[in-house]
């Protein structure tokens, strides 16, 4: 029986290309998004896909959205915490709404999902939980106090529940993305955005499917001894 996956904002972005490597290693795939209902019934259409809608914050949502999931597709043994949001501002323009939303989203939601597949993979001695960080979380960056610190605690998260999990066959790592070719990045200026190219070693931006394929190597199944671990896939851009 395939093992079953939900991918957090897996219908656009890194989150897609997720989805479909899973889907690809025999995987059935569940891909949760948050609001856009036109985009993620394209991506079901295109892909075979089905997406689910709940709000990763919402621990309440995440609790039924995995009992939903189990309920149509099966037990759910690997889940991939890709879902984040930006609410970019320095501190001084920064007010307590954009701090909130970013934490309750990028590391609450970490939080709320592996909450709610915690005792399923316990009793079943088998999970993957991987979380996705990023370069700023390890490196920090200006006007992003809220990201930074949102992933620089999905990178604590990810190594203090990798010790909970070990013993009953649960792994939990994360991966910290440096700069991807995606919507998100597309949407900065050009001329910042190529200064930022000229700082990555290898000289171009990531491709999704590269963050892709250190997630499957990840939730494979003979990936048992991998655990704590965060996996840089940057460019070489910060070597941490």
């Amino acid at each position: 029986m395939a093992r079953v996956a939900i991918v957090t904002g897996g219908t656009r972005g890194i989150g897609e290309a997720i989805s479909l490597a899973l889907k690809a290693q025999g995987v059935t795939v569940a891909a949760n998004y948050a609001g856009n209902d036109e985009r993620a019934r394209a991506f079901t259409d295109r892909t075979g896909i089905k997406a689910y809608k709940w709000d990763v914050s919402d621990y309440d949502a995440c609790v039924a959205g995995v009992a939903q999931v189990e309920a149509e597709l099966g037990p759910v043994d690997i889940v991939v915490n890709n879902a984040g949001i930006t609410r970019d501002g320095t501190m001084k323009r920064m007010d307590r709404k954009a701090w909130d939303e970013v934490i309750d989203t990028n590391l609450g939601g970490c939080y709320n999902m592996a909450k709610a597949v915690w005792d399923g993979m316990n009793q079943r001695k088998y999970g993957r939980i991987v979380n996705i960080g990023s370069i700023n979380g390890q490196a920090g960056q200006y006007g992003q106090v809220n990201y930074a610190a949102a992933k620089s605690g999905i990178h604590g998260f990810t190594k203090a529940l990798a010790q909970e999990g070990a013993r009953a066959g649960i792994t939990v790592n994360a991966i910290a993305p440096g700069y991807i070719d995606t919507d998100m990045v597309a949407a900065v200026p050009a001329d910042v955005l190529e200064k930022i190219v000229a700082k990555i070693p290898v000289g171009r931006l990531g491709r999704a499917e590269e963050i892709a394929r250190g997630v499957t190597f990840l939730c494979d199944e003979n990936g048992g001894f991998i655990t704590g671990s965060t996996l840089s896939i940057n460019g070489g851009q910060h070597m941490y």
